[in-house]
């Protein structure tokens, strides 16, 4: 692929006949403006999408996004990488807000109580995406991490919202922790990222699988697995946007138009008509976030 086309917005998708919603996208961080966002997303039948948080300042913006549009919905927390930025900081600046000096356990203190106001807002209906991350956080910020997850989960209990999880390279503890503590209602795992086995669990338990477009990756062949026997009235389908573009588009900007992309590829995985899971999907989104 030439370097220029990794620039250019993929081209719209024929439109789905049934309608469905983008269950987890970040409006925040993709170009353009929302209304364009989401003007395109419903000319091709996506007409609803959960605008998700990650910190702070990014779950302000996700409730005062959902606020003012009726087609979006909101969701509060701090991402499991952020709980280590506020107590240990951030030195490098990674994140969003540039270098930030340790806070210690009293500044995350600070920051879930933030969080635990926003859950109580009404077009918040969610609370994530929280969880852990074993990929970029390593063994010293692991304990902020698990704290801040065991957090967001009783706020969301509290709060009846549902939670909507994060788990990268940390299936087992992941599991172990919503057993512990007693999971919400309502659970999603966003971009489901488990084997077939760890479905089988997530089904027993009642818990939502979201699939982004990274089911339709060469190497995926295990989440296609997974997406093969997870019930189907526990299946979501997400962009991540502006992450995880699907095949053929992969490397270029994802964004919640692309969704009938994804959904026709986990159709043809399930051997399901487009409209038997696009109204599987639309269904199960509202019932998971209580729209």
């Amino acid at each position: 692929m030439a370097p220029q086309d990794k620039n250019t917005p993929p081209p719209l998708p024929e439109p789905l006949r049934v309608a469905v919603a983008d269950s987890h996208t970040h409006l925040d961080m993709q170009d353009g403006t929302v209304d364009e966002a989401l003007a395109k997303a419903a000319s091709v039948g996506v007409t609803t999408v959960v605008q998700v948080g990650c910190d702070l300042a990014g779950s302000r913006w996700a409730a005062e996004t959902a606020a003012a549009h009726d087609s979006v919905h909101a969701t509060v927390a701090l991402h499991p990488n952020e709980a280590p930025r506020i107590v240990l900081g951030d030195p490098d600046g990674w994140s969003r807000q540039g270098a930030r000096e340790p806070g210690g356990d009293s500044a995350l203190d600070e920051a879930l109580a933030e969080i635990d106001r926003l859950a109580a807002l009404p077009h918040v209906r969610g609370v994530g995406e929280t969880g852990l991350d074993y990929f970029r956080t390593g063994p010293d910020g692991m304990a902020a991490q698990e704290a801040s997850f065991r957090a967001h989960i009783e706020i969301a209990k509290r709060h009846g919202k549902a939670l909507v999880i994060h788990d990268r390279e940390a299936h087992d503890d992941v599991l172990r922790i919503l057993r512990e503590e007693g999971a919400p209602d309502r659970v999603v795992f966003h971009c489901y990222s488990g084997d077939a086995e760890m479905a089988k669990i997530c089904a027993a338990a009642g818990y939502f699988m979201s699939f982004a477009g990274n089911v339709t990756f060469k190497n995926a062949q295990p989440l296609r697995d997974a997406l093969a026997v997870a019930p189907p009235e526990l299946v979501l389908v997400e962009t991540d946007a502006p992450f995880l573009t699907p095949a053929p588009y992969r490397g270029r900007a994802n964004a919640p138009y692309l969704i009938p992309v994804t959904l026709r590829a986990m159709a043809d995985v399930r051997g399901m008509t487009e409209d038997a899971l696009a109204t599987a999907v639309a269904a199960n989104t509202a019932r998971a976030f209580g729209y």
